[in-house]
């Protein structure tokens, strides 16, 4: 009996001591260990998405912000070539041509004084030299307004080689506009060649119109004067008196 207890005590000693000399995991702290939460790391998966598309949206953002201010950019870009310069030269060089207009000139009152006193009716107490000096200064006056009309034609015609030069160069500029602003810039400028040219249109219908208006005033003037020249030679003395004439003839 003493023996069985003594091998019972020695197993349950044994026992005892067991865990602590044969399991060294039993012996690691348990905040020590490693545990996986598949739950939380989803959520930490799509959060990092979640923000990953935030910054992706803002990079697209930003693009698009900055592809307007370079819209608007080129849109406020003003045209680099101007053909004002070259256009007011030229109706410059039509203005000078009119303001050189002979005699009688393109103002009012100074024509209301031409045609006061060198045509109209004709004085029927001026002088006949009076009447052939009137009458010369009215021929003056209409090769005069010819010789204008001409100029100024010969100026407007000058005035096309520079026109198409211009016009070539605004259209290029048109077609190759970066913006809004340039092409409005290109197309004004258009419109100002095509004021430019009825300006030269117009001057060349006045100097024409200038001219063929001497012209009629001096017949008009002339057929009034011729009347007054033949009255003078039927009722003065000095008129036209018959008489005898000799022929002479070549020898046989």
């Amino acid at each position: 009996m003493k023996m069985r207890r003594s091998l019972a005590m020695r197993f349950a000693a044994a026992l005892l001591a067991a865990p602590a000399a044969f399991s060294p995991m039993l012996a690691t702290p348990a905040q020590a260990l490693i545990v996986f939460d598949p739950s939380n790391y989803s959520q930490n998966v799509l959060t990092a998405a979640r923000s990953l598309e935030q910054i992706t949206n803002q990079i697209t953002s930003l693009q698009n912000q900055a592809q307007m201010l370079i819209n608007q950019a080129r849109n406020l870009a003003s045209l680099p070539f101007s053909s004002l310069q070259q256009l007011q030269q030229s109706v410059q060089r039509t203005q000078q041509l009119l303001g050189q207009a002979q005699n009688v000139a393109y103002d009012v009152q100074q024509i209301d004084q031409a045609f006061k006193q060198e045509y109209g009716n004709v004085s029927l107490s001026a002088s006949d030299q009076q009447l052939v000096a009137d009458a010369r200064s009215r021929w003056g006056n209409t090769v005069g307004g010819l010789q204008d009309a001409m100029r100024v034609q010969a100026g407007v015609v000058g005035n096309i080689d520079t026109n198409r030069n211009e016009m070539s160069a605004l259209v290029g500029q048109s077609q190759g506009a970066t913006g809004a602003l340039q092409a409005t810039q290109a197309g004004n400028q258009l419109l100002a060649l095509q004021a430019q040219q009825l300006a030269d249109l117009t001057a060349v219908v006045a100097a024409n119109g200038r001219a063929q208006t001497l012209q009629s005033a001096e017949q008009a003037t002339a057929a009034d004067q011729g009347r007054e020249q033949r009255r003078r030679f039927l009722t003065q003395g000095s008129g036209y008196q018959s008489g005898s004439a000799q022929m002479f003839y070549g020898k046989n």
